[in-house]
């Protein structure tokens, strides 16, 4: 230990590798931000003789605005309902989606869940592309739909 207080750089880059694996192992996104502190704080300390107490409230400083910077400039991951993502069925059934052309006869091509999907109309009608629909059914790769 007295090595590495010693040593600032070598002591600075061992947390943000420790820092790092943890990140790594965890996938959190929050470990991200102190490790790029902890190799700035290394920087830092590699060119300028500061004393520990400093270097440790670069550290601190950096932690807080590069964390708060990566949440700005990486949004949070949309966490969605319950359920299996590969059942199409829970998944785009009350969905709603918009016609990717005319229905001829009661049958066309939607737009839902940013998939092109071959629809029957209820009702068997026609339908205007563009029309918003709503999924009412799915069997296999085929989806009724009705007007929104």
């Amino acid at each position: 230990m007295e090595w590495l207080l010693a040593h600032p750089f070598a002591f600075w880059m061992a947390a943000a590798g420790v820092l790092l694996a943890v990140e790594v192992a965890t996938g959190s996104g929050w470990l991200l931000w102190p490790s790029g502190a902890a190799v700035l704080t290394a920087a830092l300390g590699f060119a300028m003789p500061l004393a520990l107490s400093t270097q440790m409230m670069i550290f601190a400083g950096l932690t807080i605005i590069t964390t708060l910077a990566g949440r700005r400039m990486f949004p949070h991951a949309t966490v969605l309902g319950g359920g299996d993502i590969n059942d199409t069925r829970a998944r785009l059934d009350g969905a709603e989606g918009v016609a990717a052309g005319d229905f001829a006869q009661g049958r066309g091509r939607v737009f839902v869940d940013g998939k092109e999907w071959a629809a029957d109309l209820e009702g068997g009608s026609s339908l205007a592309s563009g029309a918003k629909v709503l999924v009412t059914q799915v069997s296999g790769a085929r989806l009724t739909v009705r007007p929104a």
